[in-house]
């Protein structure tokens, strides 16, 4: 069996690219469209801001615990199973939701929606790890997502914030991750982990020791990556989270302002995805990872003492381009540390963990410690998280090289074919 860091991968195609973007897509979707669903709860079941706050939480909280409850799955056989079970639960919950007038069926339909909508998380997660170049395959995953988000989140305030609209989205968008799973890549024929790489050229009875102590040094970086995602998940969306009220008490910001802040950061991440499909993996993942979080950290720390509203925006959308930049190398790590997805697979349902609680969280943090002495904890805490981050980073580099004949060339003109990898 070949022991390169690569074997088993595929290059990026079309219907395989687009069925792993499109159920990525669909389980994060409910992540996207929190405050959406937050409104539509409040028109239709008639809960207060708090209560439909709550709803939201633990609609999210389902995703994360399902998503890494069945990410084992997903690195073996039944991948496509969980996917297509996944989607198949989001379409008929959340279809319930919108179409059945009665708060019972709304809260458990988004409930159970929310659970299946773990599964399709888990699967196109494990999905990213398939294909040879993560880098790109990270920059592609954004550049999609960011494109739909903008489009849907942009089109429902036209249509309305009904159930209907809201809750109709989140099952329109499993129904087409259902309809495109066919092509949801599955665990390469061979998937050793990548650590394997390093017992290459050792003679046999110390290959065998080389392997087994790189495959225990992968499982700790894999294990540890996804700890720091989580926490570096609540270091973000806190301040995402507490954006809007940071932004009035202290620069005087608008709700206009505040909408042109949020849109702008969705362009940042639309320009950083592009940034990341054309650099790929040219620059190695530790160095552009070390800079982004850094440089987030930074920027973090100067919104909290920004009192123009211009500042404040601009710098508010600076920092959300470093951080979607950043999103997107973290995936290509997890998805670099082994070929079969057994890190990619739980890498988002992780962040969402962190996620989900981060309104509690950053209002918490942003009571006790005041505007300025906010921002700069959360700076703080982003520079300590980049020093485990950057090492793990190095690691997934040395054991996931990609030359450009498997990598770039390949991967330009298969994704042009649109034919099915082998």
């Amino acid at each position: 069996m070949s022991h390169a860091p690569n074997a088993g991968r595929i290059p990026l195609r079309l219907p395989s690219a687009s069925a792993t973007f499109a159920i990525a897509i669909a389980g994060y979707l409910g992540v996207n469209l929190s405050p959406y669903m937050i409104t539509a709860l409040e028109v239709s079941i008639g809960v207060d801001f708090i209560t439909a706050g709550w709803i939201v939480t633990g609609v999210l909280l389902a995703t994360a615990i399902v998503g890494l409850s069945v990410a084992p799955l997903c690195v073996g056989r039944s991948r496509l199973s969980v996917a297509r079970g996944g989607l198949l639960l989001g379409l008929l919950a959340f279809g319930a939701a919108a179409l059945v007038p009665s708060p019972a069926v709304i809260i458990a339909g988004l409930l159970i929606g929310g659970a299946g909508a773990g599964g399709a998380v888990a699967a196109s997660g494990a999905a990213f790890a398939a294909f040879i170049n993560p880098d790109r395959v990270a920059g592609f995953n954004g550049l999609a997502n960011r494109a739909v988000i903008t489009v849907v989140l942009a089109v429902l305030p036209v249509l309305g914030l009904a159930p209907i609209n809201v809750f109709g989205a989140l099952a329109l968008f499993s129904l087409i991750g259902l309809v495109l799973s066919a092509w949801l890549p599955q665990v390469p024929a061979e998937a050793p982990q990548a650590a394997t790489a390093m017992a290459e050229a050792v003679p046999l009875h110390a290959g065998r020791t080389a392997a087994r102590s790189g495959d225990r040094l992968v499982t700790v970086a894999g294990f540890t990556l996804l700890v720091v995602f989580a926490l570096w998940a609540v270091t973000e969306d806190s301040l995402w989270a507490m954006g809007g009220v940071l932004g009035e008490s202290q620069a005087g910001v608008t709700p206009e302002g505040l909408g042109l802040a949020l849109s702008g950061a969705t362009a940042g991440g639309l320009i950083g995805s592009v940034l990341l499909m054309i650099v790929g993996g040219k620059l190695g993942r530790a160095v552009p990872l070390a800079v982004l979080m850094l440089l987030g950290s930074a920027l973090k720390i100067t919104t909290g003492f920004a009192t123009d509203p211009t500042a404040f925006i601009v710098l508010f959308i600076a920092w959300n381009t470093v951080y979607a930049i950043a999103f997107m190398y973290f995936v290509a790590v997890a998805a670099a540390l082994s070929a079969d997805g057994r890190w990619s697979g739980p890498l988002l349902a992780v962040y969402l963990v962190g996620s989900s609680l981060t309104p509690v969280i950053g209002a918490g943090l942003l009571a006790a410690l005041g505007n300025q002495g906010f921002t700069v904890f959360l700076g703080i805490a982003s520079m300590v998280l980049a020093v485990p981050t950057v090492a793990i980073a190095l690691l997934s580099t040395r054991l996931n090289r990609v030359t450009p004949a498997e990598g770039q060339a390949e991967e330009a003109t298969s994704f042009a074919t649109g034919t099915l990898a082998p």
